[in-house]
């Protein structure tokens, strides 16, 4: 019989990345699971799927000396590494995300039970709202028990006034289609509300009590616009 390992996630969740997902890369969608083991992964058995909610990874990003221009993820990719060096220095791992390789997070976020889609194509959650992201994919030869679907209802389902819709300055969620166009050349205007920000995001009431700080809302959607100016 299989033996399974505890997963202790007290370092991480102090880190502020207290949402994690284990799946076994055999259990995977084989659309998911082929591309992630090929070469050198082949040794890996399962995928761990890291995420922050709420406003403790700021916090702990803050007070940490982390590379001004990214500073999440590098404060992630470090934070990850002390984990298994401090609780699982036994295994081999790869920390694919951040990184150089595609992999569909919101997809993932689907499994887990995380991530539920809005009109303002943000994943929405119960009980976080829309105040969480992922930020970390490891493959990993570990054997932590794999964790279950979190079970809860589509918030958007149930809300009747749709705020996100009625407040979106740029008028991109018209009948609740979510139009990328409009929405970026919005927020390409010199006086754009949404510059820094997401006016529809922030009327959600879901999960209000958890918002980011401003500072962590204007640092994501700054570097959000740099990708628009760079692409688009």
């Amino acid at each position: 019989m299989e033996q399974f390992q505890a997963f202790d996630a007290s370092l991480l969740d102090h880190a502020g990345l207290n949402r994690q997902a284990v799946f076994d890369l055999d259990a995977l969608p084989a659309d998911i699971a082929a591309p992630l083991r090929a070469g050198s992964n082949a040794r890996f058995r399962q995928l761990i799927l890291l995420g922050h909610a709420g406003r403790r990874l700021w916090e702990a990003v803050k007070t940490s000396d982390v590379d001004p221009e990214h500073p999440i993820d590098d404060f992630t990719v470090r934070t990850v590494r002390r984990w298994f060096a401090d609780k699982h220095p036994q295994h081999t791992y790869d920390i694919i995300y951040p990184g150089s390789q595609t992999i569909g997070l919101q997809r993932l976020g689907q499994l887990a039970g995380w991530h539920h889609a809005t009109p303002f194509m943000v994943g929405i959650d119960p009980k976080w709202g829309t105040w969480f992201a992922y930020r970390a994919v490891v493959l990993a030869d570990t054997a932590f028990v794999p964790t279950r679907s979190v079970e809860g209802e589509h918030s958007c389902m149930s809300c009747k006034d749709k705020p996100c819709i009625t407040a979106c300055p740029a008028n991109a969620l018209e009948g609740g289609q979510f139009d990328l166009a409009r929405c970026i050349g919005y927020r390409r205007q010199a006086d754009s509300r949404c510059r820094e920000t997401c006016v529809s995001r922030l009327s959600c009431p879901v999960g209000i009590e958890h918002r980011y700080p401003e500072e962590q809302i204007r640092h994501s959607y700054t570097l959000s616009l740099r990708a628009i100016e760079k692409y688009y």
